[in-house]
């Protein structure tokens, strides 16, 4: 459904709202209680005009407790289950932050009827992944607790269930639990304590200095998470895990019925108890306003923020609602699209703009313009956007303007129609979670899509304008924030005129809207006579039909029913990265940038303007071997999205103004480098592992400085114009149709050369020989430090050897977790990764990265060497085995399940036809691994002396000499981790 007829969840007012993800556990014998369980009231929904959405159980246990059950198959044979406890960081007492996230952790940790440390490798073996199947979030107002199973046998979603219920209401607390769980905690903390995250807490605490949120960050803050015994853990469970705060959702191919019976037979005997009153985010001031505020912070661009809060504007979800809504979504569409107008241009006023208005956290609302300058204008940026935003709301919009944002919700409405059928189930959850919310009903999208046709007469400029008039609040008298990395002189005092002239300054006459009529129609809708189809078969294991035009071209079509109304389309043209040499590393790089040009005939914004309503992409970049376009549309617009990507080949616009684009968002990210360890690293890393090859070394941005469309026509505009082509349409697609559509667009085209290029001479990519210790140092917090190891390993010619080392991969990630987080807790989320090229002949890596505190270097340098020494060593066991082997074995056989799974067979499957038989093949390779092949592979692969180490420390461990903070220091190695010298 689009957004703009639905009642949306009520919004935080920043990304620093961001939920603490994690993962969840499993549990052995159920238990079940022997008192008959009465029946389930009805959960009644609110009344409303609202067309609701068939297919929805909704109920209510004795005790309070809800639950939402949808059958769908959409992918057939999983469930997703998600248990949503109203339990935030708001809820919290004086003394306890931190303590809803850390109970969110504590689920993990034992219960009644699982053991510690038992609930992961449960999971695993009934082949869920942990952090990808299982997972947990807190914020603010509730914490939810996430379960997606691969299959629907009854045996595992009981099993689901029981461990749902231990989650709710058997926590055990151990106290030995509770210690090694705060240093994970405190891990987290650490990890998610970014320039971003610092940023956003310190504009909350200047934007609502009065509200209780700025004091119950989801985190916590050291001194409380230190303090937290499992007694007070406890405390706070008991007091607010009441199945009155508790809603369990269950979506996927199951019986509503049988899973209803199942959800009563477990949850029935949960004792009711009193459920706390929910604290409010706020207070706020409705009149605070004059205040101005400088925030310095090392990876932030330069901006300026005007904010007014107000009360917040509670409406029930009606169709009145819902029509105003979407005249407000109309409304902030047309000045965000002028916003973008202008920062378009060439030496545009700043970088980027936005006006919204949100609803904060059930408590107030807010309306702000963000303007993202280019550094050292922010006045002029400032000014700039305040007069857009004045034109706006003083003189009003033009017709042409609603029509082009009703035409995109138009198709987004259209679109949720189509495939109202085949919705996912991630998608079906979210509905189901935002009507736990409490403002929110889950609307029939076909009832939705003929409402808004009778609507469209009273979607005029002067509706729109005074709808979202009603609801904006004026920015008349704002507070005002910069942020950025360094303070421009005087900044702060001149803040406030410089918005007090922009405001009270002379309009100047409107000038033609945005999206007035465009030159003419789309251009690009004849390349030539149709291309003639010379071959077309059928591939005979998963019926991918394969067509070949006379002019060289290649379509892959699979035909599926897994999105009604939707299919994905992609082109793959022969170049990409191979055209990166030594000599010149650079040549594909503005790639990227192209789609900003438009295209000849018609610039960006045209474009936007005479596509509105047909969500089709204009997107090229470049891969390993190709130059790859994607997107995703609706199946009557696949023609339109081939007539977009043709053009993009044949007809880039190559404008001036989307380099500049590039070279602002190139020195942003260059001035944020050292400002984070991972910067550092990922800036490093590929020279250090390749001994300084300029296609994998960073290049000074003076070089990205240099770059012109120019440069890079001369460099890809060959293959552009002759390189080989495939394409590949997956999903709801006819296959008649398809070809048609091809043969008019690509098909038509001049001859193309008739098979990819071998590259041969580009093949070849080396290893480092040098395994001295590197120390590089970053500028960011004090108490961060990572360890990276890189292994060379192998190409992927060996599909046995690759299905080995993915066992290995995925064996070391369990080890490593139950070794420094689940025993040391000393870690996160430490990352492993095997990466067996096909692009590069005899080249692969494996790599380990862990974020630590710099104190913890040493043990977790120690449990890292031992993990290694055990797995060269002996065999593991063969429930390790099971564990890492199961959740794999799921992956494989979700593959088709999706249209991006069966995308990534059919994307090159006339020119690279062994991806289809590796594919089928890999689960039998990987069930054949054996403990014995995997321990070969760590003794062959994983040895002390072909380890790269890079240690990334905090500037401050320096004492003296700054001289060495970007410096590469080569070290004594001392096993797969060496120990720097003194």
């Amino acid at each position: 459904m689009g957004d703009a007829l639905a009642v949306a969840p009520r919004a935080h007012s920043a990304a620093h709202l961001a939920p603490h993800a994690k993962p969840l556990p499993p549990r052995p014998a159920p238990y079940r209680p022997t008192a008959p369980v009465p029946a389930a009231p009805t959960w009644r929904l609110p009344d409303s005009d609202i067309p609701l959405d068939p297919g929805w159980t909704f109920g209510r246990l004795p005790n309070g407790m809800r639950y939402i059950i949808r059958h769908n198959a959409t992918p057939q044979g999983q469930v997703v289950l998600r248990l949503r406890m109203d339990v935030g960081s708001l809820d919290e007492a004086e003394g306890e932050q931190g303590y809803a996230h850390f109970i969110e952790h504590m689920a993990f940790q034992g219960s009644t009827h699982v053991g510690r440390g038992e609930m992961i490798p449960l999971l695993e073996r009934h082949g869920l992944a942990f952090g990808a199947d299982t997972n947990a979030f807190t914020n603010f107002e509730n914490t939810t607790f996430h379960l997606d199973l691969p299959k629907n046998a009854a045996g595992l979603v009981d099993t689901a269930l029981m461990l749902m219920r231990e989650t709710a209401s058997e926590l055990s607390f151990l106290p030995t639990a509770v210690d090694n769980e705060r240093g994970v905690v405190l891990a987290e903390k650490r990890d998610r304590n970014s320039d971003g995250y610092r940023a956003s807490v310190a504009a909350s605490a200047f934007f609502y200095p009065q509200a209780r949120l700025n004091t119950r960050w989801p985190i916590g803050t050291d001194e409380t998470l230190n303090a937290a015994t499992a007694e007070r853990l406890r405390a706070f469970y008991r007091r607010h895990y009441v199945p009155a705060k508790a809603t369990l959702v269950v979506v996927g191919d199951v019986d509503p019925a049988a899973i209803e019976a199942m959800i009563r037979q477990r949850f029935a005997s949960w004792a009711a108890r009193p459920a706390p009153p929910r604290m409010k985010a706020g207070p706020i001031d409705p009149a605070d306003g004059g205040r101005v505020s400088v925030q310095l912070n090392p990876s932030l661009t330069e901006s300026v923020t005007l904010l007014r809060t107000g009360p917040i504007q509670d409406e029930p979800d009606t169709l009145a609602t819902r029509h105003r809504n979407l005249l407000r979504a109309i409304g902030y569409g047309i000045i965000n699209r002028r916003l973008l107008h202008v920062a378009r241009q060439p030496d545009a006023p700043f970088r980027d703009a936005a006006y919204r208005t949100t609803d904060n956290l059930h408590a107030w609302r807010t309306t702000m313009l963000d303007v993202d300058a280019i550094t050292g204008r922010w006045r002029s940026a400032t000014q700039a956007a305040i007069t857009e935003l004045r034109r706006a709301l003083e003189q009003g919009f033009a017709p042409a303007e609603v029509a082009e944002q009703l035409a995109i919700l138009n198709g987004r409405v259209e679109a949720a129609a189509t495939g109202a059928d085949t919705r996912s189930h991630e998608a079906l959850v979210r509905t189901a979670l935002a009507v736990a919310e409490g403002d929110f009903l889950p609307a029939n999208p076909r009832a939705l899509r003929d409402w808004l046709a009778t609507q469209r007469a009273t979607i005029t400029p002067e509706t729109v304008l005074a709808a979202l008039k009603a609801e904006a609040l004026p920015l008349d008298n704002p507070v005002i924030l910069f942020q950025g990395r360094t303070a421009p002189p005087g900044v702060e005092a001149q803040l406030r005129p410089a918005v007090t002239e922009a405001l009270a300054a002379a309009l100047p006459a409107p000038r033609p809207v945005v999206a007035g009529p465009p030159p003419a129609a789309f251009a690009y809708t004849q390349f030539g006579t149709p291309g003639r189809v010379v071959e077309d078969r059928r591939e005979a294991e998963l019926g991918i039909r394969m067509v070949r035009f006379a002019n060289g071209v290649r379509l892959n079509i699979k035909h599926t029913d897994l999105t009604r109304g939707s299919a994905l389309v992609e082109m793959n043209v022969d170049g990409g990265q191979m055209l990166a040499t030594q000599k010149n590393p650079l040549a594909v790089e503005l790639v990227s940038a192209l789609p900003s040009a438009g295209l000849g005939r018609h610039s960006r914004d045209e474009l936007e303007s005479l596509l509105a309503g047909h969500p089709v992409a204009l997107g090229l970049r470049a891969e390993d071997e190709t130059f790859v376009s994607r997107a995703q549309v609706r199946s009557g617009d696949i023609g339109l999205q081939l007539q977009v990507m043709t053009a993009q080949i044949t007809d880039p616009g190559w404008r001036g103004e989307a380099v500049e684009l590039y070279r602002q968002s190139t020195n942003a990210h260059f001035q944020r480098i050292r400002a984070t360890p991972e910067g550092v690293l990922g800036a490093r890393l590929g020279a250090i592992l390749s001994d300084g090859d300029p296609r994998f070394s960073l290049a000074p941005v003076e070089a990205f400085r240099a770059l012109t469309f120019e440069r890079l026509r001369a460099d890809i505009s060959d293959r552009l114009a002759h390189g080989a082509i495939e394409v590949a349409i997956v999903g709801d697609v006819d296959e008649a149709e398809a070809i048609r559509l091809v043969a008019g667009t690509l098909g038509a085209l001049p001859m193309r050369e008739a098979d990819f290029r071998p590259y041969a001479d580009q093949r070849s990519r080396s290893f480092t020989s040098n395994r001295a210790l590197r120390t590089l140092y970053h500028a960011g917090p004090a108490d961060k430090a990572l360890i990276h190891i890189t292994w060379a390993t192998r190409d992927d010619s060996d599909p046995d050897e690759k299905q080995v080392l993915n066992m290995l991969h995925h064996l070391m990630r369990i080890q490593l977790m139950d070794a420094l987080r689940q025993r040391l807790g000393k870690v996160y989320s430490p990352s492993v990764s095997s990466m067996p090229s096909r692009i590069w002949k005899g080249y692969g890596t494996f790599m380990i990265q862990l974020s630590v505190a710099p104190q913890d270097v040493p043990i977790a340098r120690a449990a890292i060497n031992d993990t290694l020494a055990a797995l060269r060593r002996a065999p593991v066991s063969d429930d390790l085995m099971l564990r890492a082997r199961a959740p794999l074995l799921e992956d494989f056989d979700s593959v088709f399940k999706s249209n991006l799974g069966w995308l990534s067979v059919a994307d090159r499957a006339q020119t690279n036809p062994d991806g289809i038989t590796r594919q089928l093949k890999a689960p039998g390779r990987l069930t054949r691994v054996t403990a014995a092949q995997v321990q070969a592979a760590a003794a062959r692969y994983l040895t002390d002396e072909g380890a790269v180490n890079v240690l990334v420390l905090p500037d401050q461990v320096l004492t003296g000499d700054d001289t060495r903070k970007d410096s590469t220091a080569a070290r004594k190695d001392g096993g797969a981790l060496g120990r720097p010298a003194p």
